[in-house]
């Protein structure tokens, strides 16, 4: 018994040293994690202000733009309001300074029609006048982008002015759209990898995604979820760019986080899977030596035993040619019966045991009847049914008498050689329950299972082995089941032994 509370010592301090050890793993790990975290989330702030200075600053662009066009607007209906005044001025009128706005416009296109639609005049423009003498077609198209300017000479006569955008302003407007395209490419494939998520301002429409697969993004179940959870983590960030409509940009931690943050409960099952793994390995190979030691020990007990048990059957023989008394010499061939049955008892352990249809009522009787005269008078037994009574299951004859046995010699030694034993016998359906009851000392509740351990025992003397034995007789040769049914200290213990009813 001491070994066992021994190991139970052991075990417990290694589990605590494990659990120490994990303990310690998990909270450095957790601290590293948090950490990579915070610097993540740290990244993702970054990237997200980075959104809204960037925003202001093509907002901002967007303006001065605008600006440009408002100005350029005013400064062709300056030149408009020149050439009308050439027009209509006299030989005595300075012309000087309205030659100089006109030959000032050096960047506008313009067009001067008159109201048929002929081509009076060009600035700026890169086709040729002889060419193209009326306003239409290509020319029109291009041209009408703008409201023409219209003035009035010498009654009712009208002038056309048409105009388009400078060629620094087109240019700077093809800037602009890169500006819008590149800052939206930006926000999708962001440098902090956020899975991103851009809709228009009813949120049901996706204008741009990006850090999610695109497969999964064809689901509209999928996508209606994502941006519910993007929306619970951070608030989504709009932004309103140079006339494109108000647009939403959803984003939501990092994948490289996300496995930050369950990387601790991965590694504690993992930890939890290894050990688990290493223990049933270690009980497995601790069962298996078991095996082969009680394997090694049986047969070698058996040999052993093979030659005093052939010199005692002949001593038997000469005893009864010599004429000793036919009652003492009936006793000594029992025992001698008795010993070649627990020879072969020990030479069957590690080997297949054979097993066949046996009235399981009458092996316990007469195993019981070989076991009174060798026990106490103070004992007393009690089985039922009776020997009348028949129930036929699959046994190892002589394993299974060892069993009861076992259980026997147990019972009498937990009632210091006094008191009851009982055995019953109930036959159900598909197995037989066989229930050995005594009226001893009984088994605190915490030590049911640990009865059956190798060594374990509550004598002075003895080695421990015959419930570890009755055990594997009846689990592993039989395929049933023993166990303690109950016990109370100071009233006795049952021991229960389930038989199936067919050979598995």
């Amino acid at each position: 018994m001491d070994i066992y509370l021994r190991k139970k010592r052991w075990k417990l301090t290694l589990l605590a040293g494990a659990i120490i050890i994990v303990a310690a793993s998990l909270w450095y790990t957790n601290i590293l994690v948090r950490h990579i975290r915070e610097d993540e989330r740290r990244s993702v702030r970054m990237w997200a202000d980075a959104i809204h200075r960037k925003a202001d600053l093509v907002n901002f662009t967007n303006r001065l733009f605008e600006e440009i066009k408002t100005e350029e607007r005013v400064r062709v209906q300056t030149y408009a309001e020149a050439h009308r005044m050439l027009i209509t001025a006299t030989s005595n009128d300075d012309l000087t300074f309205l030659t100089k706005i006109i030959s000032e416009n050096t960047t506008i296109p313009v067009i001067l029609t008159d109201e048929k639609g002929n081509i009076v005049m060009t600035r700026n423009v890169t086709f040729n006048l002889d060419t193209v003498p009326r306003f239409e077609g290509k020319i029109k198209t291009e041209f009408s982008a703008y409201p023409p300017i219209v003035q009035r000479y010498y009654g009712n006569n009208m002038i056309f002015l048409y105009y388009k955008d400078s060629n620094i302003f087109t240019e700077l407007k093809v800037v602009l759209d890169d500006l819008i395209r590149f800052f939206f490419d930006e926000v999708v494939f962001n440098s902090a990898s956020v899975p991103v998520i851009i809709t228009d301002s009813t949120r049901t429409h996706v204008m741009d995604f990006g850090n999610i697969p695109p497969k999964k993004m064809k689901d509209p179940v999928f996508v209606r979820k994502t941006l519910a959870s993007m929306e619970a983590q951070n608030n989504p960030i709009s932004v309103n760019i140079a006339g494109t409509g108000t647009r939403l940009i959803f984003y939501k931690d990092s994948f490289l986080l996300t496995q930050l943050q369950y990387y601790p409960v991965v590694q504690f099952a993992v930890i939890g899977v290894f050990f688990l793994i290493a223990y049933l390995l270690f009980s497995f190979a601790r069962r298996s030596e078991q095996n082969q030691v009680w394997v090694g020990m049986a047969k070698e007990t058996a040999h052993q035993l093979g030659t005093p048990l052939s010199s005692m059957v002949a001593w038997v023989e000469l005893l009864k040619l010599k004429g000793l008394d036919e009652e003492t010499v009936k006793e000594i061939e029992k025992d001698v019966h008795r010993l070649e049955t627990v020879t072969d008892r020990f030479s069957k352990i590690g080997s297949i045991a054979r097993l066949e249809q046996a009235d399981i009522v009458t092996v316990i009787h007469n195993t019981v009847n070989y076991m009174k005269p060798r026990t106490s008078a103070k004992v007393l037994f009690e089985v039922t049914p009776g020997e009348e009574s028949k129930i036929f299951v699959p046994i190892n004859l002589h394993l299974f008498e060892w069993v009861i046995e076992n259980l026997i010699k147990n019972a009498v030694d937990a009632m210091d050689g006094s008191g009851k034993i009982t055995i019953s016998i109930t036959n159900e359906e598909n197995r037989v329950n066989i229930d050995v009851s005594d009226t001893g000392k009984g088994i605190a509740r915490r030590r049911f299972k640990t009865i059956f351990n190798p060594g374990f025992t509550s004598k002075t003397r003895g080695w421990g082995l015959g419930l570890t034995l009755s055990r594997r007789i009846v689990n592993d040769y039989h395929k049933g089941h023993i166990f303690v049914k109950n016990s109370v200290l100071g009233e006795g213990t049952t021991f229960r032994i389930i038989l199936k009813k067919k050979k598995k």
